[in-house]
């Protein structure tokens, strides 16, 4: 087994920098790498993809416990008017769409195994759903919870057939193929309830008091290692006890603990220690994935492989797109949502895996490896052509394509000539500082924000606030972009560059201002003409060196100057000055 896993973390490392150095998402390389790491060559006696299956299983548990931390069920139910309805009835129509391409694709195919085709990849893969957002940054936007509510709704739909799937087929006396039958369905119904009900009051209400006390407890200890580990026992042990006791899937079980931890007071500590193990286990899974793809079984059965990718490229996002907006819900969304859900992955290998094993035996293991292959294809097309999903949302909305502008719920007046408006994009601890002084000075500042508490809080104070993206060219003119002195930037994780060529586009006399972490990122940014752009490390220097110079003496004047060359020498001279000196 060490050898397995040395073998595939080493090609994992390799294949995920070189993916990373031309532009691809690492996922693409941990694929790779499965496949690779499965070949004869290596001299491996033992079934390596037996052997990753269970540190993959490991992974899901430990992505869903992260996931859930940050996860709460008020942004749930805040999206249950869409993910509810939305999930349910687009579930039906890839099931019966999926059904039919096998089915047609299929010679002889009988239509039970079509419709548990149709099921096993109308389920989206809950591990690149979340990572695809996480890198587009709009995992905690109103898009991200409704997509990350979606697939809950599909993971409960997996849960069920996982539970009625042995009651429903039934192994003839004789052997064979298990047999279709209803007797046993509202029994398998009703024992599913209770027991998911129990598991979820269980891990929400006693659970909760049990995991607060227990952590409160080994932090009292002050060891880092007892704590770590007691985060890893309480991921692991809920998904474990999730299975044994509820019968319900492991990672449903590790969702709902990570979002009991993520409730607590050690939410950040505990997301900080669970990140690097969850990482770790994330690339053993897909790696694992990689190991089970047949190529040739691809090649053989090449009709049914192309029908399915493009029910799952085309027709999946295509699809949800138009239920969302049957729901009466912005294209911008619709476009997240169904571009997030253009791919099949784990809970379709699990499922395949259950209807084609010896117990059931009613897929073929073709049809497995084509859920397989067709998962690899679009995870690594997925992961590449969602970054492009903000661009597409700003092209329809220039051109009114599904957009709708929204009037807020507290309409914001247009600029006035007697006050400057100020837009300050995001009310962290650096947006409420900016804030308070720029309306202590009587400017007009409207603040866009992403956090729906942080709105509702500003709104009862009286401030003006809206809720949205400021990517969007229908937010920044419902904030007055159009007649509005500047616009400043104020978190280092909000995407200034496409913020700054939004309002640009609106407004090309605007001010443009960007708080960043990072030094590099400041360079990037500066390539704006009239964007100030203020680094983080830069300032942190600048003020280090000056408070230096004056304990070793310095006048005021020397370090103005020593911070006026360091400056020059950072940013450039200034514009106002170098029009002066040629005035001279």
């Amino acid at each position: 087994m060490i050898h397995t896993l040395a073998i595939a973390l080493v090609l994992s490392l390799v294949l995920g920098m070189l993916a990373q150095r031309i532009k691809l998402s690492p996922l693409v390389g941990y694929l790779l790498a499965g496949m690779l790491a499965a070949q004869p060559w290596w001299g491996i006696g033992a079934d390596p993809h037996e052997i990753m299956h269970e540190f993959a299983n490991i992974g899901e548990v430990l992505l869903l416990f992260g996931v859930g931390l940050h996860f709460h069920f008020k942004d749930l139910l805040a999206v249950r008017k869409v993910a509810v309805p939305g999930s349910l009835m687009c579930m039906a129509l890839w099931t019966g769409s999926g059904a039919l391409v096998y089915h047609a694709l299929v010679p002889g195919a009988d239509w039970v195994a079509a419709l548990l085709f149709g099921m096993c990849v109308c389920v989206s893969s809950t591990v690149v759903l979340t990572r695809v957002l996480e890198d587009s940054k709009l995992l905690h936007t109103p898009s991200g919870h409704t997509a990350v509510g979606w697939l809950v709704m599909e993971d409960i739909f997996t849960i069920v057939l996982l539970v009625l799937l042995p009651a429903v087929f039934v192994l003839p006396e004789g052997g064979g193929k298990a047999v279709f039958s209803t007797d046993g369905i509202v029994a398998a119904l009703w024992g599913m309830a209770w027991k998911l009900t129990l598991m979820v009051v269980c891990v929400a209400f006693v659970g909760r008091y049990l995991i607060s006390k227990v952590l409160t407890f080994v932090a009292r200890n002050n060891s880092n290692e007892l704590f770590t580990l007691s985060v890893l026992t309480i991921a692991l042990g809920v998904a474990v006890l999730s299975a044994e006791v509820f019968n319900a899937s492991m990672v449903f079980g590790a969702f709902l603990s990570g979002m009991v931890v993520g409730q607590s007071k050690f939410a950040s500590r505990a997301a900080a220690d669970a990140l690097p193990m969850r990482d770790a286990f994330a690339v053993l899974f897909f790696v694992s994935v990689g190991m089970g793809f047949n190529f040739m079984g691809l090649i053989e059965h090449w009709q049914l492989a192309l029908g399915t990718l493009a029910l799952t490229l085309l027709w999946k996002p295509i699809s949800a797109y138009i239920i969302i907006r049957l729901l009466r819900r912005p294209g911008s969304l619709g476009v997240v949502v169904g571009s997030s859900l253009s791919q099949i992955g784990e809970f379709s290998f699990i499922l395949a895996a259950m209807v084609a094993g010896e117990r059931f035996g009613l897929l073929p293991h073709s049809a497995v490896n084509i859920i397989t292959g067709v998962a690899i294809v679009t995870i690594t097309l997925n992961t590449v052509l969602f970054r492009y999903v903000p661009a597409l949302i700003r092209q329809m909305e220039d051109r009114g394509i599904g957009m709708g502008r929204k009037t807020p719920q507290h309409p914001i007046p247009l600029p006035s000539e007697e006050r400057d408006r100020v837009i300050v994009v995001g009310h962290g601890p650096c947006g409420e500082l900016m804030t308070g002084i720029l309306r202590h000075y009587n400017l007009d500042v409207v603040v866009l924000e992403m956090n729906i508490d942080t709105v509702t809080r500003l709104q009862a104070e009286g401030m003006r606030v809206l809720h949205g993206d400021a990517r969007l060219r229908s937010i920044l003119t419902a904030a007055g972009v159009e007649g509005a002195h500047a616009i400043i930037v104020t978190s280092s994780a909000a995407p200034a560059k496409e913020i700054f060529a939004a309002a640009r586009s609106l407004n090309p006399k605007i001010t443009m201002m960007a708080h960043t972490t990072y030094m590099r990122n400041a360079q990037q940014l500066r390539q704006h003409k009239s964007a100030d752009v203020y680094s983080g490390e830069e300032e942190v220097a600048l003020s280090m060196v000056a408070g230096l110079l004056r304990r070793l003496g310095a006048t005021e004047e020397q370090v103005f100057t020593a911070g006026k060359e360091a400056r020059t020498k950072l940013f450039g001279p200034d514009p106002e000055e170098a029009e002066e000196t040629a005035a001279v």
